[in-house]
C-alpha cells in the first residue's frame, strides 16, 4: 500500500499510480490544468485504483461534467474491494453530492473529516463558494467554513492548500486581515495556486484595495492557462476591479475576450453567473448601454433550464426577465415555489423572492423591486456563492430604492454596508 502527500493510505501497490494520483490531487486542489490527465495516468498504471477513479470523478464534477463524474464515481464504487474504509467513505459522500442530496453529503463529509482530518479531498467539498456549505441554505455558511478550518488547523501546519482555503474562509467571514495573511502564505508555499489567487482577489475587493487586487490578478493570469477552471473567473474579478474604477469599457472588453460563453473555458455555473452578473452590474451603471444579453440568455436556457440550484436560478431568472422570456421565467418561478412548498429548496423562499425582485427591476417596476429586495437582504446569503458575487443583490436593492425615490432607505443600506466592522478571527 502507498501513501499520499498527507500520509493517508492509498489502495494501490503501484508506485507509478500513486505518484500520478498525488500529482493530480495537487493540481486539482490548486485549480491548475492537468489534474484529469494525471488521474488518467494513475488508472492506466492501476485500473482498479478506487481513489483515482473517485478523484477523477471529483475533478469532472468541478468542471461541470456531471454525467461523466457519476460514471467515474460508479467505477470507484466497483473498485472498492480491497480499498480502505476512508476511500469507501469518500465514494459514498461524492455519490450523495452528485445525486443532489447536499444535506446528506455535508453531514457525511463532516463525519468523515472528524475521522480523517487530513483528507484534503473531502475537506475541500464544504469549503468553496459553490461547496456543500455554500449551497446548504444556511445563512451562516461563511462562518461555518471558517469554524471548520479552525477545527482542523492543527493537522495542516504550513500546508499550501489549507493556508489558501483557510485564508479564503476567513476573508468571507469578515476576518480580512487574518485571511489576507493566510492567502499570502499559501502563495509563498506554492505560487502556482489559482485557488489562493482567487481568494486573494476576494480579500482585496472586500478590503477596498482595488489597485493591489488588479495588480496581483493581472500579474498572475499570464502564467495561468486558459483551460484553468478559474481563469475566466479571475478575469471576472479584473472586470469588477475595472468597474470600481468606473471603467466600464475595460470591464466589457474582459467580458468579450475572456468571460462570455463563446470564449470561456470555465465550468458552466461560472460561465452563467459571471457573465450575467457582470452585464447586470453594467446595466445598473448605464441602463442605456446596449449589452449582449441574448448570448448568455441562450446559454442559460440550454444549461440551466431546470430550477433547483438557487445561485443559478437567480442569474437565469434575471436573464429571462431582461430578455423578455416571460413564459420561461413564469415556469421557473412556479417550479421554485413548488420546491419551497415541499421543502426541497435548501435556500428556501428567499430564492423566488429575489428572482421576482430582479424581474421587477428589469421591467422598470422599481417600487415593486424595492418592496421585494430590501426585506430579503438579510436572507440573501442563503443562495450561496461569495460575498462579492452577492453584492449584486444589495446593489440592485439600492438602485431600486433610488429610482423609486426612496433615498433614505438606500442611505440606510449603504450605511449598513460601510459600517460593517472587520471581524477578528471568526
Amino acid at each position: 500500500m502507498r501513501k499520499d502527500q498527507r500520509g493517508l493510505t492509498l489502495s494501490t501497490t503501484s508506485a507509478e499510480a500513486a505518484a500520478a494520483y498525488c500529482e493530480g490531487l495537487d493540481l486539482m486542489l490548486a485549480a491548475w490544468p492537468g489534474a484529469l490527465a494525471a488521474f488518467d495516468r494513475a488508472l492506466a498504471a492501476d485500473p482498479g485504483f478506487a481513489a483515482a477513479h473517485l478523484a477523477r470523478g471529483r475533478q469532472l464534477q468541478i468542471m461541470g461534467r456531471v454525467a461523466e463524474a457519476k460514471q467515474a464515481v460508479a467505477a470507484a464504487r466497483a473498485a472498492l474491494a480491497g480499498a480502505t474504509e476512508r476511500e469507501a467513505s469518500q465514494v459514498a459522500i461524492l455519490e450523495r453530492a452528485l445525486a443532489g442530496d447536499g444535506a446528506a453529503a455535508l453531514s457525511a463529509a463532516l463525519a468523515h473529516i472528524d475521522a480523517h482530518p487530513r483528507d484534503a479531498l473531502v475537506l475541500s467539498l464544504p469549503l468553496g463558494a459553490f461547496g456543500l456549505y455554500a449551497f446548504s441554505g444556511r445563512p451562516d455558511h461563511d462562518r461555518a467554513r471558517a469554524a471548520l478550518c479552525d477545527a482542523v488547523a492543527a493537522h495542516y501546519r504550513d500546508d499550501w492548500w489549507f493556508e489558501g482555503y483557510r485564508g479564503w474562509s476567513y476573508a468571507e467571514a469578515g476576518a480580512l486581515a487574518a485571511g489576507l495573511a493566510h492567502l499570502q502564505r499559501a502563495l509563498e508555499l506554492r505560487p502556482c495556486n489559482a485557488n489562493a489567487v482567487h481568494g486573494l482577489a476576494h480579500a482585496r475587493h472586500d478590503r477596498g484595495e482595488i489597485d493591489e487586487g488588479r495588480r496581483e490578478t493581472e500579474t498572475f493570469l499570464p502564467h495561468y492557462d486558459r483551460a484553468g477552471t478559474l481563469n475566466a473567473h479571475l478575469a471576472w474579478h479584473l472586470a469588477l476591479f475595472a468597474l470600481e474604477r468606473d471603467d466600464v469599457a475595460a470591464a466589457l472588453d474582459l467580458y468579450e475576450s475572456r468571460i462570455a460563453p463563446d470564449v470561456s473555458q470555465a465550468p458552466p455555473l461560472n460561465t452563467l453567473t459571471d457573465s450575467a452578473s457582470l452585464l447586470w452590474r453594467v446595466l445598473l451603471r448605464d441602463p442605456a448601454r446596449p449589452l449582449p444579453w441574448e448570448e448568455i440568455a441562450a446559454y442559460g436556457a440550454e444549461r440551466f433550464a431546470t430550477a433547483g440550484l438557487a445561485f443559478a436560478d437567480l442569474h437565469a431568472a434575471l436573464l429571462e426577465a431582461v430578455t423578455g422570456r416571460r413564459e420561461t421565467l413564469t415556469r421557473r418561478l412556479a417550479a421554485l415555489e413548488a420546491l419551497v412548498a415541499t421543502g426541497r429548496l435548501p435556500a428556501g423562499r428567499v430564492v423566488p423572492v429575489l428572482c421576482r425582485g430582479f424581474a421587477a427591476f428589469a421591467a422598470g417596476a422599481y417600487d415593486e423591486a424595492a418592496d421585494l429586495l430590501v426585506p430579503a437582504l438579510p436572507e440573501a446569503a442563503r443562495i450561496g456563492g461569495s460575498g462579492a458575487q452577492r453584492d449584486m443583490i444589495e446593489d440592485t436593492a439600492i438602485a431600486a430604492c433610488l429610482r423609486a425615490g426612496r433615498q433614505e432607505t438606500a442611505r440606510t443600506i449603504l450605511r449598513r454596508r460601510f459600517a460593517r466592522p472587520a471581524s477578528p478571527l471568526p
